[in-house]
C-alpha cells in the first residue's frame, strides 16, 4: 500500500499544498517565499527519503510567521495521512547529526501524543532573512497535527546556520528510522495498548 498524501488548507493567512511520499527517494520541489526554510525542508526531504511537494503562499509581505506555522501544520496532516495505521513500523526514531563544530540530537516517537521539546540557542537571531524563532514554530505545528513526540536537542554550535542544518538533518534521519517497515512486525501495531 502506497504510503502517500496530498493535503491542501487555506486559511485568510496562507494557502498551502503539500504532497509526500514516505517511500520516496528523497525529491523535493518547493516554493514558499521562504529560501532558508526551502534549504532546511530539503534536509528533511533528502535525509528521510521522503518525496516533498511543497507550494506555499503567505502574507510574508507582513512576516514568514504564520507561513512558517502553517507550513508545519499542514506537513503534520499530511504526514499523518500518508503514515495511515502505523502497523508493521519501528516507531521510535533517533539520529545524531553534526557539521562541523554543530551537533544536534533528535529523538521522536510517532506516538499519537503530540509533544515537543526544542532545546536549542541560536548564535543569532535570524539567518539570511528568516527569524530563528519560526524553526520551533514549525516543529510545534508539525507534532501537533502529525501526533509525534518530538525532542530536539542542539548540544553545540557557533554558526547558526550549522545548527539549523544539523536540526533538519538529524530530524529527516530520525523521521526515516521511525517510518521504516520492522519486519518482525509486519501488521501489528508496535504499542501495547493495540492503537497509536
Amino acid at each position: 500500500m502506497a504510503r502517500t498524501a496530498k493535503v491542501e488548507r487555506n486559511t485568510n493567512e496562507t494557502q498551502i499544498k503539500v504532497s509526500i511520499d514516505l517511500d520516496g527517494k528523497g525529491a523535493s520541489r518547493f516554493n514558499t517565499d521562504m529560501p532558508f526554510l526551502e534549504h532546511m525542508l530539503d534536509q528533511i526531504a533528502r535525509h528521510g527519503m521522503i518525496d516533498l511537494d511543497i507550494q506555499c503562499k503567505g502574507d510574508n509581505h507582513i512576516d514568514d510567521h504564520h507561513s512558517a506555522e502553517d507550513l508545519g501544520i499542514t506537513l503534520g496532516m499530511a504526514f499523518k495521512e500518508a503514515l495511515g495505521d502505523k502497523k508493521g513500523i519501528v516507531r521510535y526514531g533517533h539520529a545524531y547529526v553534526p557539521l562541523d563544530e554543530a551537533l544536534s540530537r533528535v529523538v521522536l516517537d510517532l506516538s499519537g501524543r503530540p509533544g515537543l521539546e526544542y532545546h536549542v540557542e541560536y548564535t543569532r537571531e535570524r539567518i539570511g532573512d528568516f527569524d530563528v524563532d519560526l524553526f520551533s514554530e514549525f516543529f510545534q505545528g508539525f507534532v501537533n497535527h502529525a501526533l509525534v513526540t518530538l525532542h530536539i536537542d542542539n548540544l553545540r554550535g557557533k554558526n547558526s546556520h550549522h545548527q539549523a542544518e544539523t536540526i533538519f538533518k538529524a530530524f529527516g534521519r530520525a523521521l526515516r528510522m521511525a517510518i521504516s517497515p520492522d519486519p518482525r512486525m509486519e501488521g501489528i501495531t508496535p504499542s501495547t495498548k493495540g492503537t497509536l
